[in-house]
């Protein structure tokens, strides 16, 4: 038994980092889930730390559940968001104790993911759209690529007048065969909206088509599903074990898109991986931004067997995401021929640039001795 005697938290409004100290001073690095993540740091010392320290390091699903247990009645998303702090520095801190990658802790073999460049921009005309992907596909050698239509939560209203109808066909055409082709509508449409959209996007040769209704109206999204050919996906916000069941049960989706830190870490998203294979569902996860989640992800979709097609990889920089530039040594998220290598070194493989680190608010929580 190695316990775990101190948690400590680096946070910013846009991520937290978590360092997990064993007693023999060994540690493992983790994250929160991204956005408002000063308020998760300070749940995850109010509401996750305070139950673990002492415990057991190797005993991960054992954490997790004493957490889920003592907060029973906090079940809601922040606090899973706290929790992946938690669950990601113990797999981050098992991986360096036993000088393996996490995906080989898995059982993984894959060493690279052929990875989907994932647009998050709305305020793009599709004909600027277009022009980017194409330039990825031909400087970095993507072979897959997603980008969004709707307005987010749109009530069926545009992002402009007939916007959608205009980027479908012109990135689709742009990109041309041989390319695997997506959209996100972030909750944008109706269903008959959604599935007039729907044809529009099987004409133009796409095969997924993401979170078309609002997510928590799980009967419309299923309505979409049953009347659409293509993959119908959807699950990103999602973390209740009970809702996961209702929606591989009424077969609301094709594809699950889980968020690994939306869901509480890795350990709850393995939970969800059983559930999809028992039901011959695919994982293709929600990976949004260049932080830790897309590298856990990564790990992630080296082991399972019931993995997608592909990665998400967001291609957006500094423009749409300064706050993720520089977090980590190296180049970890390196493109090469549309592919993203999993991290070979122990944990996730990935070390954090302490130069980010100073910048962040500091919090602490220590097992009394």
């Amino acid at each position: 038994m190695i316990r775990i005697v101190k948690l400590e938290t680096f946070a910013n409004e846009f991520l937290a980092f978590v360092r997990a100290t064993m007693e023999d001073g060994s540690v493992g690095w983790g994250q929160t889930s991204t956005y408002n993540a000063d308020i998760t740091a300070q749940i995850f010392h109010r509401q996750v730390a305070p139950w673990v320290l002492g415990r057991d390091a190797n005993d991960i699903a054992g954490a997790v559940r004493v957490v889920e247990e003592r907060e029973h009645k906090y079940p809601g998303s922040y606090r899973c968001r706290a929790l992946a702090g938690l669950d990601t520095a113990l797999w981050d801190w098992r991986g360096r104790q036993e000088g393996k990658p996490v995906a080989a802790l898995l059982g993984g073999t894959r060493t690279s993911l052929r990875a989907y460049a994932s647009s998050m921009k709305r305020d793009i005309s599709p004909e600027d759209e277009a022009a980017r992907l194409v330039r990825l596909r031909d400087e970095q050698g993507f072979d897959a690529f997603k980008w969004r239509v709707a307005s987010e939560c749109g009530r069926d209203v545009d992002e402009w007048p007939g916007r959608t109808e205009a980027v479908v066909p012109t990135v689709a055409r742009a990109l041309g065969d041989g390319v695997a082709k997506m959209v996100d509508a972030n909750s944008g449409f109706s269903p008959a909206r959604a599935i007039e959209v729907g044809r529009l996007l099987e004409q133009e040769g796409l095969c997924h088509f993401e979170e078309p209704c609002p997510y928590w109206e799980l009967e419309q999204t299923a309505e979409v599903t049953a009347a659409l050919s293509l993959d119908v996906t959807g699950g990103e916000q999602d973390w209740d074990f009970n809702v996961w069941r209702q929606i591989i049960a009424m077969k609301a989706v094709d594809v699950l898109q889980p968020d690994v830190m939306y869901m509480g870490g890795l350990t709850r998203t393995l939970q969800l991986v059983d559930m999809a294979q028992a039901a011959g569902m695919t994982i293709t996860p929600h990976s949004a931004n260049l932080s830790l989640v897309t590298i856990c992800t990564a790990h992630l979709l080296a082991a399972i067997p019931n993995a997608g097609p592909y990665l998400e990889f967001s291609i957006e920089g500094a423009d749409y995401y300064p706050w993720q530039q520089g977090l980590f040594l190296g180049d970890p998220f390196r493109i090469e021929d549309g592919r993203m290598k999993v991290p070979e070194g122990p944990g996730w493989g990935v070390e954090i640039n302490p130069a980010v680190l100073e910048g962040m608010a500091y919090a602490s929580s220590a097992l009394e001795r």
